[in-house]
């Protein structure tokens, strides 16, 4: 097959397309802790077939649900394999790519006109024993935990009415509630939201639906104690331009961020918008919290303008990434005072892929880690992911004190988000686990699984698993200790 010549489709985005299982890997350096035992779920975007429309985006690829299971014995078992939608049964079975331009069902082949088009390749998520794999465009697809094969399209039990489901849902840590949303729920470009949360046995309790003030790309949002927060960019659907075979989001520099905030378990009536700087984009909220004098405030990553390149191209921004500007911000909804204002307070440098304890969830909280890029560049950054270049560095902040510390990755190392596990010891931040990838020639790469103390980044990894097969760039991941792993096959 010949793919493009972009970065979609190179380094380490070249795609791999091979379903793999490896079995009894074991570290290279260092020990693997007592404490991480359980499976590393990663979502990883691979395309079956070449596209047909160019440019593309690698936000088009084909979704793979890659299993990193850490067993007791000590060893590493790493499993990948793809999430067979329709769209990826259609186009397996022609043997070639029938979807068009991203997300616009009017450049299909005509053979598709009615085959649900998501790729489910964003988010695994893991609730209730029950593993789903997510994209924000259409349905959840739920997937055997233990064999990784595609179950179906999820719909809660047949009562969801969304036609489509977040790529980030949010659990309270104290109910084991999944509180969840989803945009352009009625259809193509539509500024109506569905949210609804499930018990903490996963049955649906109550989906409510709103307009929104613009189809937004709403790619994450945030709970706290008592509030649902959704963060709406400005970068839009409109429903002309897709059926022109247009793009389907448009940035627009001239339009205020808006941001949503409801009863967590209320009523949609009751939701109040907030108004933020014109034209800035941000695509992951580490937390939110409230303080005792009404306020709310919401950390998440920021850039001047829209962060995905195809986006910009499509918006005719032209902005090099070097100069996306921005940072890790917090931003304050005062919900006892009139107005829509929203202070902004800077909290660190540019990054994203943020993460946080479970326990932290919509509290108050300590510390979080994210992923950068080192400021003293040590060669050109390693080429890969859904914006074309790699991170180098791993990042610590400290809310009590204001304190950034980090660990920058080696000269031609890059590497991807990172999960949270707990640490059984009292006080102990746990560990921070994620893939770096190694660029050893041209086109040449190893691969590994690095796991760090969260506590003590400076230090660098404590241990190092290689994974000897090419991997591609995973996009988001989820941590599942082994005692609910097991709890859900015994059930």
């Amino acid at each position: 097959m010949s793919f493009p010549a972009t970065l979609d489709y190179m380094g380490l985005n070249k795609p791999v397309g091979r379903e793999v299982s490896i079995k009894g890997l074991k570290p290279s350096e260092g020990s693997i802790p007592a404490d991480v035992k359980g499976v590393f779920f990663r979502a990883v975007p691979d395309p079956q077939f070449e596209p047909f429309f160019v440019p593309d985006t690698a936000l088009s690829d084909d979704g793979m649900i890659s299993r990193v299971l850490f067993n007791e014995d000590g060893t590493v078992d790493y499993d990948i394999k793809f999430v067979q939608t329709p769209r990826w049964k259609a186009e397996n079975a022609a043997g070639k790519r029938l979807f068009g331009r991203y997300r616009n069902p009017y450049t299909n082949d005509p053979s598709v006109e009615g085959v649900e088009g998501t790729v489910s390749n964003t988010t695994p998520i893991w609730h209730a024993g029950t593993l789903l794999m997510t994209k924000e465009d259409g349905p959840a697809h739920r997937i055997d935990p233990f064999t990784l094969d595609t179950i179906g399209a999820y719909d809660f039990g047949g009562v969801l009415k969304s036609k489509t489901m977040t790529a980030h849902v949010r659990i309270d840590p104290d109910t084991q509630e999944m509180f969840v949303y989803g945009y352009e729920a009625d259809g193509l470009c539509s500024a109506t939201m569905a949210y609804w949360w499930t018990d903490k046995d996963g049955k649906l309790v109550r989906e409510q639906w709103f307009e929104a003030p613009f189809c937004s790309l709403v790619h994450d949002f945030v709970i706290t104690e008592h509030y649902a927060i959704f963060p709406l960019q400005p970068t839009v659907a409109d429903l002309g331009i897709v059926k022109a075979k247009g793009a389907h989001w448009i940035h627009h520099p001239e339009l205020e961020y808006h941001v949503g905030i409801m009863p967590l378990r209320g009523d949609v009536k009751d939701m109040r918008w907030f108004k933020g700087p014109k034209g800035v984009s941000s695509f992951h909220m580490m937390n939110a919290f409230e303080t005792p004098d009404g306020k709310v405030h919401m950390d998440h990553h920021v850039t001047d303008t829209i962060a995905f390149p195809h986006i910009r191209a499509d918006s005719g921004i032209d902005v090099p990434p070097q100069k996306l500007g921005g940072g890790f911000q917090r931003w304050t909804m005062d919900m006892a005072a009139e107005g829509d204002g929203i202070a902004v307070t800077p909290l660190g440098p540019p990054g994203d892929m943020p993460r946080i304890a479970n326990a932290d969830q919509g509290r108050a909280y300590k510390q979080g880690y994210y992923c950068s890029m080192n400021p003293q560049m040590m060669g050109p950054p390693v080429m890969g992911g859904v914006v074309g270049a790699m991170f180098s560095a791993l990042l610590r902040v400290d809310f009590q004190t204001g304190a950034i510390i980090g660990y920058n990755l080696p000269p031609a190392h890059g590497m991807s988000e990172t999960v949270h596990v707990d640490a059984s010891e009292p006080g102990h931040e746990g560990w921070l686990v994620g893939v770096v990838d190694h660029e050893t020639g041209p086109d040449q790469y190893e691969h590994a699984i690095w796991i760090w103390n969260a506590g003590n980044l400076p230090a660098g990894p404590v241990c190092k698993v290689p994974i000897p097969t090419r991997m591609r760039p995973q996009v988001h991941g989820w941590w599942v200790p082994m005692k609910d792993y097991l709890a859900a096959k015994a059930a």
